[in-house]
Parts: C-alpha cells; sequence; structure tokens
C-alpha cells in the first residue's frame, strides 16, 4: 500500500516538474515573439527624418545620446539598425512562409503521387541542394532585376528543399499508419484522408519548419545585400548598412559595423531558439521530460 502512495506522489511530483519546463518554454517563445514583433513594428514607424542626415552630429562615437553612435554623413545608427532589422525581418518572413507552402506542396505530392513523381522531385531537391544557396540567390535575384522582389524570390525559391524532405517523411508515414488504413477501407476519399490526417499532423511541423527557415533567410538577404545584389542602396537594410560601413572601419568608426552585426545575429538566434524550443513543445517524446 505504502509502494503504490509512493508511487503516485513520484509521478505526481513529475508531471509537475514537466507542467513547469512545458510553461517556461511556453513563457520564453513568448517573450521571445514579443521583442521581435516589436522590432518590426517599432521600426515600421521610425520615419525618414529620423534617419535624415544631420552633418552636425557625425562621427559621435556611442554615447548616452546616440547609443549607437552616427554615421559620417550624421545618421542616428540605433534608428538606423532598427529599421534595417525590422526590414530584413519581413522580408525574412515572408520569404520563410513562401518557402513553407512550396515544401508543403512538393512534399505531398513526392510522397501521394506515385514513385516517378517522387523520384523527380527528390532528384530535383538533391540538384537544389548540391548547388550553394547563395549562388542561387544571387542568379534568381539578377534574372528577375534585383531589388526587393529579387530578394524575396531568390530567398524564397532556395530554402524549401529540406523543409519538403521532412514533409514528405511524415505524409508517407500518416499514409502508412493504421489510422489512414481503416479511412481507405471504410471507403474515404483521398480528399478526406488529406483533410482529417495528414494535413493536421504535418501542420505542426510546417509551422517549425517555417520558423527555423527565418533566420536562415534573413542572413541570406543580409549577405547578398552586402554583396551588392540585393536590395538597392537607399535602403536602410541591414546588408547596405554593414557594406556602407566596410570604408570606414580602418579610419576606427568601429560602432558603424559592430552593432548592427551584433544586432543581426542575435535576433537570428533569438529565431532559430524559437524554432528549436517549439520543435521540442510539439514533440511528445521531448514536451514532457
Amino acid at each position: 500500500m505504502n509502494e503504490a502512495r509512493n508511487v503516485y506522489i513520484d509521478n505526481n511530483k513529475r508531471s509537475q516538474i514537466s507542467f513547469g519546463i512545458r510553461e517556461k518554454t511556453l513563457i520564453s517563445i513568448g517573450i521571445f515573439t514579443i521583442f521581435l514583433g516589436s522590432i518590426i513594428i517599432f521600426g515600421s514607424l521610425i520615419t525618414e527624418e529620423q534617419i535624415s542626415i544631420n552633418l552636425l552630429n557625425k562621427n559621435q562615437a556611442p554615447s548616452l545620446e546616440f547609443l549607437f553612435g552616427t554615421d559620417w554623413v550624421g545618421r542616428n545608427m540605433l534608428y538606423r539598425t532598427i529599421k534595417g532589422l525590422s526590414l530584413s525581418m519581413k522580408i525574412g518572413l515572408l520569404s520563410s512562409f513562401i518557402s513553407g507552402l512550396i515544401a508543403l506542396t512538393l512534399g505531398v505530392i513526392g510522397a501521394t503521387l506515385g514513385n516517378t513523381v517522387d523520384s523527380f522531385i527528390s532528384w530535383f531537391i538533391d540538384l537544389v541542394l548540391s548547388v550553394p544557396h547563395t549562388l542561387i540567390v544571387i542568379l534568381i535575384s539578377i534574372s528577375v532585376g534585383g531589388g526587393l522582389k529579387g530578394v524575396i524570390l531568390g530567398v524564397s525559391l532556395t530554402h524549401w528543399p529540406s523543409l519538403t524532405r521532412v514533409i514528405r517523411a511524415e505524409v508517407i508515414q500518416i499514409k502508412q499508419s493504421d489510422y489512414a488504413k481503416i479511412s481507405r477501407n471504410f471507403g474515404k476519399s483521398n480528399l478526406y484522408i488529406a483533410t482529417n490526417h495528414i494535413l493536421p499532423h504535418i501542420i505542426p511541423q510546417l509551422l517549425v519548419g517555417i520558423v527555423l527557415v527565418f533566420p536562415h533567410a534573413v542572413l541570406h538577404e543580409a549577405s547578398i545585400t552586402f554583396l551588392g545584389f540585393g536590395l538597392p542602396p537607399h535602403e536602410p537594410a541591414i546588408g547596405i548598412i554593414l557594406s556602407e560601413a566596410m570604408k570606414y572601419l580602418s579610419s576606427g568608426r568601429w560602432w558603424l559595423a559592430f552593432f548592427p552585426g551584433l544586432s543581426l545575429v542575435i535576433v537570428s538566434l533569438m529565431v532559430d531558439n524559437i524554432g528549436k524550443k517549439f520543435s521540442q513543445l510539439i514533440n511528445p517524446k521531448t514536451a514532457y521530460k
């Protein structure tokens, strides 16, 4: 009797600990999401006047008045950095969703339309993965005329292969599951199985994949813009800011590249952390460890 009571108490304690871990994960996801959302909103509210030229304040080192300093024409680097992060995050968010839709479409088609289609999609995935992402992004961006449209298309069309493989594997697993076979034996259509069994199962995986693609999309946007193949020079993008800052590092103006670069890395790591925590949260094997 005492042993049974001890087992009950141990299980109760374990469930309380597990709930605490789950709660902490949700809280951290919420904090990160609010912080990143605030950057996008605040960056959208920054006016052209706040990042305009002011020669009276040029080349100011970081101080209480200018936390990130000013550049060679007196522009406030804090406002420019937030504006650039906001723009990069918007591009990354849109590109991630487009990549997710491509991955969902190709993953489901490859897993449901037979071996020939599946083999072709698998070959195409291997082909895309065999070429460096940055090179493909640059080629696509140049071919459509560059600018915002070129960056979004270039990033969107290069970040779907890995997620497509995950979705394809999930769909194949669901098709072979007992409940899908029972539905098929009861005469349910493929559309019914897709909407009631496949989609509810893969949507969480798709959302995790989109979140994990997001930081890669942001970094690739910044990298091709830095190399001169992305956004035009008048845009306050992080890649543009870093590219311009390279000319002045030798004269000791370290803050021009340090704060924008550090901010980009921090945002990318935060989003990547959100994706990993979200993945742990929806995975039954790790959600209650």
